[in-house]
């Protein structure tokens, strides 16, 4: 297990944790108070909104909102992207062809644009619809990645040889080529993930978020409208933001630590800049050495 995997780790499941068992041991999010802007004390472990609502049960109940649609979005994009990308790849002909125009006109499609308009004119935006939209917008780079890889392994003599062999078809997909290609996959699901999580927080904070529920993007947007930074409320707007970026660099060094091991070559040269810093130092401090 590489340093960033177990950094990434060391974050990431504690936030899950929080998302998953915070919302079953806090106060109902929506509940208002008659105390008002109150900053954190023992009664509010994170103090409360202007209107007395508890920021601690928000930011659990926000936790899991942007859990889910990072999950949502990642399963989506996972069988979206495998399917066109691996099925399509591995049949060739004409079904290659149609998925493979399907891929490039979706890639030419922006995103954010699309979700921003689908955002505006959906008056009830739940949290499955929002994901959705996420999932339809961005699953066509995986898609391309995963082509390019397919087509790849088609051709390696091993699939060679199960062909000759009379191996079916499907489990030559299954057996032969679907397990080389994991690696790539969770990555491009770990990448989905990060999208969507980033994405539904940007939407959420211009407002066009799911709508009767709690992410990390709808507390920052509810404390933007309370005007909490100028009311000096940091522990309003701080905690989701802070969590927000956490969770994203501790899911940007677990798709680091995947990408070394998919490509080992990148392992290689990040230890050999290692041993470049540590001879950089060791100059420097020679040279300190002899100016003195």
């Amino acid at each position: 297990m590489t340093g960033k995997l177990t950094a990434g780790l060391a974050i990431a499941v504690p936030i899950v944790l929080f998302g998953l068992l915070g919302p079953l041991l806090v106060q109902d999010p929506s509940r208002v108070d008659d105390i008002g802007l109150s900053a954190p004390g023992a009664g509010h472990l994170l103090g409360t909104t202007q209107t007395g609502q508890d920021v601690f049960a928000q930011l659990a109940y926000s936790t899991r909102g942007s859990l889910i649609v990072g999950a949502v979005v990642g399963v989506l994009t996972l069988l979206l992207s495998g399917f066109f990308g691996i099925v399509g790849a591995y049949a060739g002909g004409w079904l290659d062809e149609t998925f493979s125009l399907v891929i490039n006109v979706m890639l030419v499609i922006p995103g954010l644009p699309v979700v921003i308009v689908i955002s505006a004119y959906m008056p009830d935006r739940s949290l499955l619809l929002v994901s959705v939209v996420l999932a339809i917008t961005s699953w066509a780079g995986s898609a391309r990645v995963l082509r390019g890889s397919t087509l790849s392994l088609r051709s390696r003599d091993y699939v060679l040889a199960s062909r000759v062999a009379g191996e079916k078809r499907w489990r030559i997909l299954l057996v032969e080529i679907l397990p080389n290609l994991v690696p790539l996959l969770a990555s491009q699901v770990v990448f989905a993930v990060i999208f969507a999580i980033l994405g539904e927080a940007g939407l959420s904070y211009l407002g066009l978020g799911a709508s009767g529920t709690f992410t990390w993007g709808t507390m920052l947007y509810y404390a933007q409208n309370g005007l909490a930074l100028r009311l000096g409320a940091w522990w309003w707007f701080v905690p989701p933001g802070l969590l927000l970026a956490l969770f994203g660099a501790a899911l940007a060094l677990i798709n680091f630590s995947i990408d070394e091991i998919i490509n080992p070559r990148l392992r290689s040269q990040t230890r050999a800049a290692r041993r470049g810093w540590r001879m950089s130092r060791e100059q420097l401090r020679k040279a300190k050495e002899a100016t003195l």
